[in-house]
């Protein structure tokens, strides 16, 4: 039964490009919400049950490709349905100023693939079958590179896309490089799980390395970036919000499943993404210190986060390697928890810079100023997700950054010099990005909201329909 109304929200889809321009909207809204309702039945089945779930979805010259969610997938869904709602809840008012310019068939596609984008990255996570995967890992690139051209009447625009798209291409060379590698060394399965028949009698650390460049790029790893900082402003705010809260995150689901089949030599692993991610948080954060376009300042914040969820994730490994249960536990759950807290708060931040967008037409937060007494409402929730990004108590950005330190704190003076200087180093270098987060949410907020207008463009400014 799941399985036929999956199949059949995907035929549904098609009836996007049917349907009149006014009903377009409630048409995609009840996909995606029968998308998540049908989902959420899956994650919960997986969620109250030890093993994973799995059963056949397509067969195909006699080879069968399976879904199979496991908790860490569960996990994903989990932050993917609530992204891509809030994101087409959002999209229904953004939007509505460009239905004089834009044509039934250009909303028709624009709806079609921010359908396909979800439907892409919860396959993305089901799909063990390498070839499976990589179909569905090109759909979900092919279908956020159609949502940041809407606005393709700009030549900037379009050569954004096409960057994005090339970065993107280049990904997916990595990650299938890695599947043919272990296939032709092993003859295993062509799939994930093909993997650990590698890894066992393989050094792990150099195919890691090459899966590592191709989910990194999607991720945002420096120096593989590049596309991020423009490919978030030039998108519409409902589809940087989607970007920054979860298709990032498709790069760090990526590097996790290699991880799950990884079991000696780990060591140097965990070591080469923690120096990667505090690189990633120390330069992301004093990046977006520097810039003036709200939209590019948020994006560098989201590269700045991605290394705080690869800190845990690297301090995870290190505890495996090293028998620290207390770090690995804590590390692995800060990690994944921060996944989830920061598409909360990162969504927000962006859905705030979209309502300030729509009411002054600049991202230029030099000609802001003054806005917290036209858009007090959304001067709060800019402020509530200001402190959560900043790890402030009590909000969600705190938890996390609690395990992720509690983590360190308890593996230290572990009796191992080395480990004790690692972990000095990793609390040195997450306090620094916290502090410099703040710093930075600081002037951004007291520039925009606080103070007196800088220019005419705050003069008609007023709270965001919704």
């Amino acid at each position: 039964m799941i399985l036929f109304l999956l199949k059949a929200v995907l035929i549904l889809s098609l009836g996007l490009f049917f349907v009149p321009k006014n009903r377009k909207y409630f048409f995609t809204f009840s996909l995606h919400l029968a998308l998540v309702v049908i989902s959420s039945f899956l994650i919960f089945n997986t969620f109250n049950q030890v093993a994973s779930l799995k059963f056949p979805f397509l067969s195909l010259l006699n080879n069968t490709i399976y879904i199979e969610i496991d908790k860490l997938s569960a996990f994903f869904m989990l932050v993917i349905n609530f992204t891509c709602l809030t994101g087409i809840i959002y999209a229904k008012a953004y939007l509505e100023p460009y239905y004089k310019s834009k044509s039934s068939l250009e909303f028709a596609l624009h709806y079609f693939s921010f359908l396909w984008l979800h439907i892409a990255m919860l396959f993305v996570v089901m799909f063990r079958d390498a070839l499976a995967f990589l179909i569905v890992w090109e759909i979900m690139a092919l279908t956020a590179f159609l949502l940041v051209i809407f606005e393709n009447e700009k030549k900037e625009t379009i050569k954004i896309g096409i960057q994005y798209l090339i970065q993107m291409h280049i990904a997916v060379v990595f990650i299938m490089i890695g599947f043919i590698w272990a296939y032709s060394q092993t003859g295993a399965d062509f799939s994930f799980d093909g993997l650990s028949v590698y890894f066992e009698s393989h050094n792990p650390l150099p195919l890691f390395l090459i899966f590592f460049i191709g989910f990194g790029i999607k991720a945002g790893f420096i120096p593989l970036h590049s596309w991020l900082p423009h490919a978030h402003p030039a998108a519409p705010t409902h589809v940087s919000a989607v970007m920054s809260g979860v298709i990032i995150k498709m790069g760090i689901y990526g590097i996790l499943r290699v991880l799950t089949y990884i079991h000696h030599d780990l060591f140097n692993i965990g070591l080469f993404i923690l120096i990667s991610a505090l690189v990633n948080g120390l330069i992301g954060v004093s990046l977006a210190i520097v810039q003036h376009d709200i939209k590019k300042l948020l994006a560098y914040h989201s590269i700045e986060n991605i290394g705080i969820i690869g800190i845990g994730i690297g301090l995870g490994v290190i505890g495996l390697a090293i028998n620290i249960p207390a770090l690995t536990v804590l590390g692995f759950a800060g990690g994944l928890l921060h996944i989830l807290n920061h598409s909360l708060f990162k969504s927000l931040l962006f859905y705030t810079a979209g309502a300030v967008y729509t009411q002054t037409h600049t991202r230029n937060i030099e000609e802001l100023g003054g806005l917290i007494k036209k858009m007090p409402k959304t001067a709060l929730f800019f402020l509530i997700g200001a402190l959560a990004i900043c790890g402030l108590p009590p909000f969600n950005g705190f938890i996390s950054e609690f395990l992720i330190y509690s983590g360190m704190f308890k593996a230290l003076l572990s009796g191992n010099l080395q480990t004790d200087i690692l972990l000095f180093f990793a609390i040195s270098g997450l306090a620094i990005i916290g502090g410099l987060a703040i710093f930075c949410f600081t002037k951004v907020f007291s520039i925009v909201f606080l103070g007196t207008p800088r220019s005419d463009k705050v003069t008609h400014a007023k709270e965001a329909s919704t």
